[in-house]
């Protein structure tokens, strides 16, 4: 008998029953596999037969601290384990130049499906995928909890990595929901750059006061509470 943890040390994600996994999300049959539900979306698909139980993982925090490297991580994970893992980018980042690539900051890299929102995201999910990764999720629109959690309680290991703050340390986008109703949350940090200490914060020194701006070091530095409030740029931000 094993003992019902993973080698990192977390329980596994908990089981579901092989009839609810014979089912597409939101009621439908077998028989009516593929066919439009009532909102006009496409349902999520599983193979007949997985009863694999599913979980919402999401990795957040500032930027620079490394969530997309831990996201990469668990993925090579469980293709080492051979599973059938699907990873997906948002069209909006386009740091890197890249299409169909998760590329991090230490140049690791994945094959990844780019896809422009939620719903498009859906029209590519796999048939039988076990794990499904997605990275830069603040960029996503609302359909992505939604989404996400037709996946998981289909029997699908979900892993989410984006920011929680924006530069204001506002919430972003969908990850304080997905936050609220994953299974395990891992909180990342920086470095911040004036101080050393632990950054939670993504401090925007260069460009406009829309909150969404994709950039890298030359627009965004890490910064911890104190070096966030002390600094010139702080002030401008609260300005605006």
């Amino acid at each position: 008998m094993g003992s019902g943890r993973r080698a990192n040390g977390r329980p596994r994600c908990p089981r579901v029953s092989s009839r609810r996994a014979d089912r597409d999300v939101g009621g439908f049959d077998e028989a009516r596999r593929g066919q439009p539900r009532r909102d006009g979306r496409r349902p999520v698909i599983r193979e007949q037969g997985r009863g694999d139980g599913g979980c919402i993982e999401v990795i957040s925090g500032g930027m620079f601290s490394g969530k997309s490297e831990e996201l990469l991580r668990r993925l090579r994970r469980a293709l080492i384990a051979r599973q059938r893992v699907q990873v997906f980018r948002i069209a909006t980042d386009t740091r890197g130049g890249e299409a169909d690539v998760l590329r991090t900051r230490d140049n690791r890299s994945l094959s990844a499906e780019t896809v422009a929102s939620s719903a498009e995201m859906r029209e590519k999910l796999m048939l039988g995928v076990e794990v499904v990764g997605i990275d830069e999720a603040q960029f996503f629109d609302r359909g992505l909890v939604d989404l996400v959690t037709e996946l998981a309680d289909l029997g699908v290991r979900v892993i989410v990595a984006g920011l929680d703050l924006d530069f204001r340390r506002r919430p972003f986008g969908p990850i304080p929901e997905l936050m609220a109703i994953a299974e395990y949350v891992d909180k990342m940090h920086a470095v911040c750059v004036r101080c050393g200490a632990a950054a939670q914060y993504s401090l925007r020194i260069a460009g406009g006061d829309q909150q969404v701006l994709v950039g890298d070091m030359e627009t965004y530095e890490a910064r911890c509470r104190r070096c966030f409030n002390s600094s010139s740029e702080t002030d401008e931000v609260r300005a605006s």
